[in-house]
């Protein structure tokens, strides 16, 4: 990365400011992906237990041959596990074929029946979510936050939590551990002013998935983004890539094209004009693109 930029999380490890996200990088294609990037310079790598690629990802990450300590490396707890999170890391860590995880996040807030008609995702008969019931999020903090003393993860962390439920959270008695990254879907069309500023008043940092929008979303063709990238001769992806990390988020575009890796790593620094054009794209288009059913309210006000 051309500015090398990073941050520094509340349990004062440092996480590389741009990262290879892997939602949607299927297992065949993953390996060439991870190991492009890391010989690209990467050193941040994100997964997830449902994302069914850690196997290939651990691979490349031991195939590379740069040291484990070097890379920065996250997975999730699926819903099925809230229960058992130390039984899901286990599962993640022995796909990966290492020893620990530099950060393991909660991947959703919603507790989903172990013992249901499907490994991931149990539904009821009435096709409903199948969810665990007497058990919330709160409870399974209490169990993740005893993850880092174990070895297995250097630090924990919750995905997709919202201000209400973050602040559920927070003012738990049982809740020792600030959560160390608050991973969500956050981009010009969805810029989370709201989160950002609670988050950062909590010292949680944001890593933002779904950086550009979505697969042919349409947000690299807005005319603001256009016209930032061909002046300054650079890539509407680049920009968006920019503009997230000029906000104080990590982020983690996707890609298994190793032209588009290369490319996605050549990070700068917009200037505040540039960064105030980017913003104001969600004064005419404001949309959240991942928005699954999970039988309650996830994501509230923000």
């Amino acid at each position: 990365m051309t500015t090398g930029r990073t941050f520094t999380l509340n349990t004062g490890a440092v996480i590389p400011a741009l990262g290879l996200g892997t939602w949607q990088s299927g297992a065949n294609e993953v390996y060439e992906a991870v190991l492009v990037a890391l010989k690209a310079g990467y050193r941040h790598i994100d997964t997830a237990y449902v994302y069914g690629n850690e196997a290939e990802v651990g691979k490349a990450i031991i195939d590379s041959g740069i040291p484990r300590e070097d890379i920065f490396l996250t997975t999730k707890l699926w819903g099925t596990y809230h229960t058992d999170p130390e039984a899901n890391l286990d599962i993640s860590l022995k796909k990966l074929g290492l020893d620990y995880v530099d950060l393991y996040l909660v991947h959703w807030p919603s507790p989903l029946n172990p013992k249901g008609n499907h490994p991931l995702f149990p539904t009821l008969p009435d096709g409903s979510r199948d969810r665990v019931k007497g058990w919330d999020f709160v409870k399974t903090w209490e169990l993740v936050q005893k993850l880092p003393a174990t070895g297995k993860t250097k630090a924990v962390g919750v995905s997709n939590f919202s201000t209400v439920n973050l602040e559920k959270l927070l003012t738990a008695p049982t809740t020792k551990i600030v959560p160390a990254v608050n991973q969500v879907e956050l981009h010009p069309y969805l810029p989370q002013h709201k989160l950002l500023a609670y988050a950062k008043a909590k010292g949680i940092h944001i890593t933002a998935y779904s950086p550009l929008g979505s697969t042919n979303a349409p947000l690299q063709q807005e005319p603001a983004v256009q016209e930032i990238a061909a002046r300054l001769g650079k890539s509407p992806t680049q920009v968006l890539i920019s503009w997230a990390i000029s906000r104080g988020t990590s982020v983690i575009p996707k890609s298994v094209t190793s032209e588009r890796i290369i490319a996605n790593f050549d990070d700068f620094v917009l200037d505040d004009k540039d960064i105030a054009a980017v913003d104001a794209i969600s004064n005419t288009t404001a949309k959240r693109l991942v928005n699954p059913n999970w039988g309650e309210v996830v994501f509230h006000d923000d």
